[in-house]
């Protein structure tokens, strides 16, 4: 991948780019609570019924190969466009990838804050219906629609890092580990979830220990702060760099 190619005329940040995606990751999500609106009470009661698999099954089905076909495209996309000459990296290119970077996490806290209101949904939801399968219209699009939007963005963020920008290249980074595998363990922990409430009635105590892992897990995408602590002296160099790179050629 060429490391000097639009250099000059190419914006710092691609706003286009990453306000798009947040409205389309919206458009998505906000269809999909239409669609609960209007069919989890009058199709999502029975899980045995043909109603219940034409909307909801239907929907799982739907969401596991766009969210396949999505993560195929990006990462694999990413990884065949890799830099693979990050040692002839330009100053003014790398300021501009943590840039993209820090885009990139901005997109990925969007997606979980997704995850986070269908969260609370599902909570609502636990307390109001008594369930008979693990499959309900709050789950379909929790755990297995906004959980894994999410899981793709971040795996996409830290593949761009470490593709592209030198200092992540060098090493894997600890927070940016964190922040990334810690919110996708929260997609096997509800395996253990649905273990637990088979065995115990828990609809309307959220501060179960069973819940705890969803808990923790959430809790390590405040390693997002490490990532800019680990990057932000970097970018403030090449900022004055450029800056006086700037001032000579005006000069």
């Amino acid at each position: 991948m060429p490391t000097t190619t639009k250099a000059a005329t190419a914006r710092l940040v691609n706003y286009p780019l990453m306000l798009g995606a947040m409205a389309l990751m919206s458009v998505f999500f906000i269809s999909i609570r239409i669609w609960q609106q209007m069919f989890a009470w009058s199709a999502g009661l029975d899980s045995t019924t043909p109603e219940f698999h034409s909307h909801w099954m239907g929907l799982l089905y739907l969401e596991f190969a766009l969210e396949g076909i999505a993560a195929v495209s990006i990462w694999g996309w990413l990884w065949r466009t890799r830099d693979k000459n990050l040692a002839s990296v330009t100053p003014d290119v790398e300021l501009r990838r943590y840039m993209r970077l820090i885009s990139w996490l901005m997109v990925y806290v969007f997606a979980v804050y997704w995850a986070e209101f269908f969260a609370e949904q599902d909570a609502t939801w636990h307390q109001t219906v008594v369930r008979d399968t693990e499959f309900t219209p709050s789950h379909i699009v929790l755990f297995f629609g906004a959980m894994p939007v999410f899981i793709i963005i971040g795996v996409g963020s830290y593949l761009y890092a470490h593709t592209r920008i030198p200092q992540f290249a060098r090493g894997h980074s600890v927070p940016f580990l964190i922040a990334v595998a810690g919110p996708f363990l929260m997609l096997p922990n509800v395996g253990f979830n649905e273990w637990g409430h088979t065995f115990w009635i828990m609809e309307e105590i959220f501060s179960a220990p069973l819940h705890a892992g969803f808990v923790i897990f959430g809790w390590a995408a405040l390693c997002l702060g490490g990532i800019l602590m680990q990057g932000i002296p970097r970018i403030v160099e090449l900022a004055y760099g450029e800056a006086a790179r700037a001032a000579r050629a005006a000069g």
